[in-house]
């Protein structure tokens, strides 16, 4: 695109960059007197706005951190929340110093390194989807993003002829592939979709939908007020607004469950709930059916003792005149005949 803009010669925004590597005021040299033209009390008076970016660039950092450092990334070494935040913190001095831009945390261009390192199986069944396999986790890519940044001073001959528009769309471009598995924007778009048309989302199967509506609202209201606040003049109270988003998290406590609130705010990604949640059903069925072995085993046992017992038991005779047929004596019975007396008879006269 930039080859084609300068080939056609459109007249396009171009992106503004110094032409000599000097500071940007003729008026001012590379290092900064922190108090300069200043009375002695506007020291004082910083204290309250620099608390105030103390709390925006820790919440950024860590954040951004915590984000890149997910269970579900895979990673295999270890993070380095203090040594990122010192880092940072000795950075800012220098920069202050220099008069130059802060250097804090890029929430949205870490998340896009993280997922261009993704590593995933190869797909051989037509139809497969690939699996996920972790991070390629290394160092040259870092390296040389930062060396070329500060390369990028002596390329201003070449830089001039960037359009923004090209600037803004890959801006864009990382900013909307960014939003791909962040619940807040999958809640966004069941405003719209019917419900038959529903993912299967995790926090679906267990809280209702219109209280589903009411966190995302909550959530949008307050994206909308913070926006707003920084595009105003009162942008020097964004990292209060920023701060007070805690008590509003604290305050959906009086309108949600602490299990919905499990489900709609947790930072445990989609996969792994459902995972888990497959994992607690089938434990549930599990001891469902234990506890049914279990009462089917101590009713056998029970109908077992019950014949036992009637086995040792004694049968009670009956009277001799209700003869019992299982008592007869076949032999005794035939002694008794007519037959057999006769027979008997004729035996003893010979």
């Amino acid at each position: 695109m930039v080859l084609l803009d300068f080939v056609v010669g459109i007249p396009s925004p171009k992106l503004h960059v110094p032409h000599a590597f000097k500071p940007t005021r003729d008026d001012r040299g590379w290092f900064i007197n922190p108090i300069g033209p200043n009375p002695w009390w506007t020291v004082l008076a910083a204290l309250v706005p620099a608390l105030l970016c103390t709390i925006l660039i820790f919440m950024d950092q860590q954040i951004s951190a915590v984000i890149v450092n997910r269970k579900e990334h895979k990673l295999k070494k270890g993070c380095g929340y203090h040594l990122d935040l010192f880092m940072v913190a000795v950075m800012l001095g220098v920069c202050s110093v220099m008069g130059l831009p802060w250097f804090v945390a890029a929430t949205v261009l870490s998340i896009t390194h993280v997922n261009s390192l993704k590593v995933e199986s190869d797909c051989s069944a037509p139809g497969e989807q690939p699996k996920f396999l972790g991070i390629r986790e290394q160092r040259v890519t870092g390296l040389l993003i930062f060396a070329l940044m500060g390369c990028s001073v002596f390329f201003t001959s070449v830089l001039k002829f960037i359009p923004m528009p090209v600037l803004y769309g890959v801006f864009l471009y990382m900013g909307v592939s960014s939003l791909r598995g962040i619940q807040f924007f999958d809640r966004l778009k069941l405003f719209w979709m019917p419900a038959k048309h529903q993912p299967d989302f995790i926090y679906l199967r267990h809280v209702p939908l219109r209280k589903v509506h009411f966190f995302t609202a909550i959530q949008l209201i307050c994206l909308v007020l913070l926006w707003t606040i920084k595009v105003s003049r009162a942008a020097i109270i964004f990292p209060l607004m920023v701060l007070a988003l805690v008590f509003v998290r604290k305050a959906m406590d009086l309108c949600f469950s602490k299990r919905e609130l499990s489900f709609l705010d947790d930072l445990m990604p989609e996969r792994k709930k459902k995972l888990d949640d497959g994992r607690n059903e089938a434990g549930e069925e599990e001891e469902e059916s234990q506890k049914a072995m279990e009462a089917a085993a101590a009713a056998a046992s029970s109908v077992q003792l019950s014949v036992g017992q009637t086995r040792d038991l004694e049968i009670p005779k009956q009277s001799s005149d209700r003869t019992d047929p299982s008592e007869i004596i076949i032999l005794d019975e035939m002694s008794q005949t007519p037959v057999w007396k006769a027979l008997t008879l004729k035996t003893e006269t010979l």
